[in-house]
């Protein structure tokens, strides 16, 4: 019995079940969310459902219209065929629950039910993702999770976004949130009907350690806000050593989240991630350098990529930033681990809000590459660099990785990003034209050919430009614009770099 008892912890090991086992989200999901902050005004507490303000582009202004005007531009724009995939509603789109305990939807705002609007979203190529919370309202009330559930089931969402809103102090310990959190899993699950389930409970009760045991991704951090460094009291939890601190809540910064994130970001696993919230690109509050690092930053640390900007406004420069091949590709690299921090430096020039430091970020990837960011969050151009030394020091400390002794090819990932005139083109073609756009410039289509294929066969749309060779021992150097990023996907152009796994291939 003893060694029938090893035998199964060493196959659950090699075969490399990190997450939770639905079979959904082995990469990062990607896709299009509305999404909210906290702040609630005009409450009605006989209602379920509750306007909000401060969304990131649209608000509590949902609608079956809404939702099938962006799921054409998905369609339209590329970006469903680079892997942008779930269309997901937030909250208001309640009103109420009837006698039986059911939940229904707004008849003004979904004339046609919200089936209808699951088929045509299905009909596009595209899945469907619905909203409610571990709470008492926002279209949503706890103890009701199983009706809830089989509502979701029976209109054909594949998608769950689970928020924590109102949850009357059922927090506190992280078994007190887990099993909340949980009922809803076990829910889901029930139905029967493959259902993602994203947890957002912003962090709460080291949600880092538990919410890989019943959830497809789990958020981290209070909501983000369209800002690259400002800290905000709304926001004010810093201290990455500290997950009590108070309110998680809301305007969180880019920076703010990445540094809370960092001691942790080897918890994500295929099934399984960090969410360090949705995209915020292209809703104006930033530079294109910083769009460019909160973007590179997030396909890194294996987020998902859920963009929170209005697709029907998109800007040629912003689509530019989403729909580049080589950054997604990092996001959905079939070994699923995240870039680590291997280096910070606080030394820097600070920008207007007192902010500035450098980091160096170093990752694995498929095929023995490896991925390398350098982040500038300060407010002058830097020169900055490391050695094959710090960039493999995750597989041998002090130089004893082997890859510290390899040849490597550098590829600059930002190099081919989409000609801004080329992307103007594709928003202003009409649909019936687009595919002959994109044929005429060969974009990556992820639809035609996965990610993984694609980095089998070594397709040069995934690897970005190749710049120079790194010799045994050498060092990477780059200069990183202010508040920028320069980011390489590494090579070994003899085949090395190879490295114990314990994921499965077939992943």
């Amino acid at each position: 019995m003893a060694l029938l008892k090893v035998l199964v912890v060493l196959g659950a090991l090699a075969c490399g079940v990190f997450g939770v086992n639905n079979g959904l989200a082995r990469t990062p999901q990607m896709g299009w969310v509305l999404s909210n902050s906290p702040e609630v005004h005009n409450l009605d507490f006989n209602a379920n459902c509750h306007a909000q303000n401060n969304w990131n582009a649209l608000g509590c202004d949902v609608s079956e219209s809404l939702l099938l005007d962006t799921a054409k531009e998905l369609v339209h724009s590329g970006l469903r065929d680079l892997g942008y995939e779930y269309v997901v509603l937030d909250d208001c789109w309640s009103s109420g629950r009837g006698e039986d305990g059911f939940i229904r939807a707004d008849a003004k705002k979904f004339p046609n039910g919200m089936e209808y609007v699951a088929d045509q979203i299905h009909d596009l190529g595209l899945l469907y993702g619905m909203y409610s919370s571990a709470g008492e309202m926002t279209c949503a009330r706890y103890d009701f999770e199983m009706q809830d559930a089989q509502s979701i089931a029976s209109w054909g969402a594949d998608y769950l976004k689970y928020d924590n809103c109102y949850h009357r102090g059922r927090f506190g310990t992280p078994e007190i949130s887990f099993n909340r959190y949980r009922v809803m899993w076990d829910a889901l699950n029930a139905t029967g009907r493959p259902i993602l389930y994203s947890l957002c409970n912003w962090g709460e009760d080291y949600s880092h350690t538990w919410g890989m045991s019943i959830a497809n991704s789990w958020r981290v951090s209070g909501d983000i806000y369209d800002s690259f460094t400002r800290p905000d009291d709304l926001c004010t939890c810093s201290d990455p050593a500290n997950p009590h601190c108070i309110a998680p809540g809301s305007h969180c910064s880019v920076i703010n989240i990445i540094n809370k994130v960092a001691p942790y970001v080897d918890r994500g696993q295929p099934g399984g991630w960090n969410d360090l919230d949705m995209l915020e690109v292209g809703n104006g509050g930033m530079t294109d350098d910083e769009y460019k690092a909160h973007f590179s930053m997030w396909a890194a640390l294996k987020s998902p990529l859920l963009m929170g900007n209005d697709l029907r406004t998109l800007s040629a420069s912003a689509l530019t930033i989403l729909n580049n091949p080589a950054v997604i590709a990092i996001s959905q690299d079939p070994v699923g681990r995240s870039a680590i921090r291997i280096r910070r430096d606080l030394n820097v020039a600070k920008d207007k809000y007192g902010v500035g430091e450098a980091h160096v970020w170093s990752g694995p990837l498929y095929g023995g590459d490896q991925v390398v960011i350098f982040l500038n969050v300060g407010i002058e151009e830097l020169q900055m660099s490391a050695s094959l030394e710090e960039i493999f020091t995750a597989d041998g400390p002090e130089g004893s990785a082997p890859q510290v002794r390899e040849t490597w090819e550098v590829y600059d990932l930002w190099a081919n990003r989409m000609d801004q005139s080329a992307a103007q083109a594709i928003l202003d073609a009409p649909i019936d034209s687009v595919e002959k756009t994109f044929e005429k410039i060969d974009w990556y289509n992820a639809t035609t050919l996965t990610y993984l294929d694609g980095l089998k066969h070594g397709d040069a749309r995934l690897l970005g430009k190749k710049i120079e060779i790194i010799e045994p021992t050498g060092t990477l150097t780059a200069t990183v614009p202010r508040h920028g990023v320069a980011m390489f996907r590494l090579r070994s152009p003899n085949n090395g770099g190879w490295r114990k796994s314990h994921i499965n291939d077939e992943l």
